[in-house]
């Protein structure tokens, strides 16, 4: 009996430890949107996993907006997959510069400075209330033990953000754009 009151006390520290550094490590990323602190948000981002989650979002968004006109066979699939890739990942490296992802996290715009195009806006993460920990809490949704999602409220503008367990800490992985801002994304893509 002592060795299961043993084992669940260890368990429930371990768990607690984990869902505490996650919390600390979204506070950290809050604190540094807020302050708009360029290299601390950047420090605190995986820039590479959150390109691939924007290069996600628009291939699938591309696909589908392909698909409602005829079905595609696997081979278009296929084909469109790698070549739109590759035009999705130049268009998601001129979007997620460190630049456009603080004013991204920070006011919710969603642009490409270099190009002056704005896509829309979305709610932010500076916006967010993290005084409240139990309503924080409830915005975190795990995806898989080293990646959890936070969304920034409800509603279809609201988005998220995504954070990985990476070496030390948690890491922004991804940001979770509404679907109105990637068809507008979507929109500047080549269709054939």
């Amino acid at each position: 009996m002592k060795w299961i009151v043993g084992t669940l006390a260890v368990v429930l520290t371990i768990l607690v430890i984990y869902a505490g550094s996650a919390l600390v490590s979204v506070l950290g990323l809050v604190s540094a949107v807020r302050n708009g602190d360029v290299s601390q948000i950047m420090t605190r981002t995986d820039l590479p996993r959150v390109r691939h989650s924007i290069v996600d979002q628009l291939m699938t968004a591309y696909l589908e907006r392909l698909g409602q006109k005829r079905p595609l066979r696997p081979i278009e699939r296929m084909a469109i997959t790698s070549l739109g890739t590759t035009i999705a990942d130049d268009f998601a490296t001129k979007l997620i510069t460190p630049e456009n992802l603080s004013v991204l996290l920070g006011s919710g715009i969603v642009r490409n400075a270099a190009e002056n195009i704005s896509f829309g806006t979305m709610s932010s993460l500076a916006d967010l209330d993290a005084s409240n920990v139990v309503v924080l809490l409830g915005r975190i949704n795990p995806v898989k033990p080293v990646e959890f999602t936070l969304g920034f409220g409800r509603g279809e503008n609201a988005g998220s953000i995504s954070m990985h367990f990476a070496g030390a800490g948690w890491k922004l992985s991804g940001v979770g754009l509404p679907r109105r801002i990637v068809a507008t994304m979507v929109d500047r893509l080549p269709t054939h």
